[in-house]
């Protein structure tokens, strides 16, 4: 049995987009040796399918609009399984750091006394950029990268800092952007952001039912119509997400390397 997992500990696992050759080995090697595992709705069916015969398997999931357990029956669920003595994995898709409410659970049962880490998953952004053959940052032209998420909870507005993230310079990640998406366009544009900055979405990124859409920010909104509610969708906004940057903006970028290397 594995020696960093004992019975009455637990680990929060990153499952990656979905796509089950994009789990890490530690994760694969965690499931195996899982007495329990309690998984969000966005994990992929391959991956949920590495969890060998026996072993308990509890969804937890919340979609939007649809919360199957809230984060505080999650959180005396976790407890009550280490304090059992069980092995437990709680399986977040993604990366649990990255909008996974990692804290919440972290905080929770080290209050009980349960010893609890984190092995960390490839983040949708990642796997977008991969699938849609593009970087995410780009030097000379994208050199921040900002994640944020579009959701917000029930009747409230979407607070975010337009002025910071309109920034040319920067590749800006929207997880759960496809309800928000007319929103995010005309804020970053209000705010600054020229219209015509590219824009990626990748919809069910890594699964077999993948699709990634391309366009212009002032088209954002347009480009999301055709995807469900139900299918969890990521937006790419800058310079580094187009097929290729823009010829002037390439030629520019190559001539200020070029004096910066003879210079």
């Amino acid at each position: 049995m594995s020696h960093d997992f004992l019975p009455g500990s637990v680990w929060l696992v990153g499952a990656g987009p979905g796509d089950p050759d994009l789990l890490t080995r530690k994760a694969e090697r965690l499931l195996a040796a899982a007495d329990i595992v309690f998984y969000d709705a966005l994990v992929g069916p391959g991956v949920l399918a590495l969890v060998p015969p026996g072993t308990e398997l509890v969804g937890v999931g919340k979609r939007s609009g649809r919360h199957s357990k809230d984060q505080v029956s999650i959180n005396v669920l976790l407890a009550r399984a280490a304090l059992a003595g069980k092995r437990v994995v709680r399986l977040k898709g993604g990366d649990p750091s990255i909008f996974g409410r990692s804290t919440e659970e972290l905080d929770h049962l080290a209050a009980h006394g349960i010893t609890v880490r984190i092995c960390p998953g490839i983040t949708a952004a990642s796997a977008a950029a991969a699938s849609g053959g593009a970087s995410l940052t780009l030097r000379g032209l994208a050199r921040k990268l900002t994640f944020v998420t579009a959701h917000a909870r029930a009747g409230e507005a979407l607070d975010l800092d337009w002025t910071a993230l309109a920034a040319p310079d920067a590749t800006l990640a929207v997880y759960m952007g496809r309800a928000a998406a007319a929103e995010v366009a005309r804020e970053l544009i209000a705010a600054g952001r020229a219209p015509d900055t590219p824009v990626m979405v990748a919809v069910n990124v890594s699964l077999p039912t993948e699709r990634i859409l391309r366009g212009r920010l002032s088209a954002l909104a347009f480009l999301v119509e055709t995807i469900s509610d139900s299918d969890p969708s990521l937006l790419l906004i800058g310079e580094a997400v187009a097929v290729s940057p823009p010829l002037g903006q390439r030629t520019a970028l190559v001539q200020n390397l070029n004096a910066a290397t003879t210079g």
